[in-house]
């Protein structure tokens, strides 16, 4: 993926943010998430119908980075089975880590490729991920 490429990825979801908003509903368990180096403040929530991640939302204040990210994330683990979420927010830590990881099911997510070269802006890009990861292993931790 060129650097083109994974700019106008990133832009298109700070811009246009995919399952952006919260809902006010008992079923959605929810987790605020924020940093002490700079301004990401994010709220995730999550549904899950049995084994699945049946939606994710997210809202607050974030930079681009965290804003897609999360955008990208919850895209790629929505309706999927919370153990196929966890292997996907797994493999996008292992890009950042600079391990092998699987492209293919990174999809968009292979924009931040790169972010581990840019140290600190490591937890922008994590901050959403982790708040999904644990919510996940919350739910899986209830049953």
């Amino acid at each position: 993926m060129d650097a083109e490429l994974k700019r106008a990825i990133l832009l298109d979801h700070y811009d246009k943010p995919h399952n952006h908003g919260l809902y006010e509903d008992i079923r959605y368990k929810g987790l605020n998430t924020a940093s002490d180096s700079c301004i990401d403040d994010l709220t995730v929530q999550c549904l899950f119908e049995g084994d699945i991640v049946k939606d994710v939302r997210f809202d607050g204040v974030g930079c681009t980075i965290s804003t897609a990210s999360t955008s990208i994330i919850s895209d790629l683990i929505k309706g999927k089975k919370k153990e196929e979420a966890l292997h996907i927010i797994e493999e996008y830590y292992k890009m950042i880590r600079e391990e092998d990881y699987d492209e293919d099911l990174l999809e968009e997510a292979n924009a931040f490729d790169t972010l581990s070269k840019q140290a600190n802006r490591i937890k922008c890009g994590l901050i959403g991920v982790k708040a999904m990861e644990k919510l996940i292993r919350e739910s899986l931790d209830e049953h």
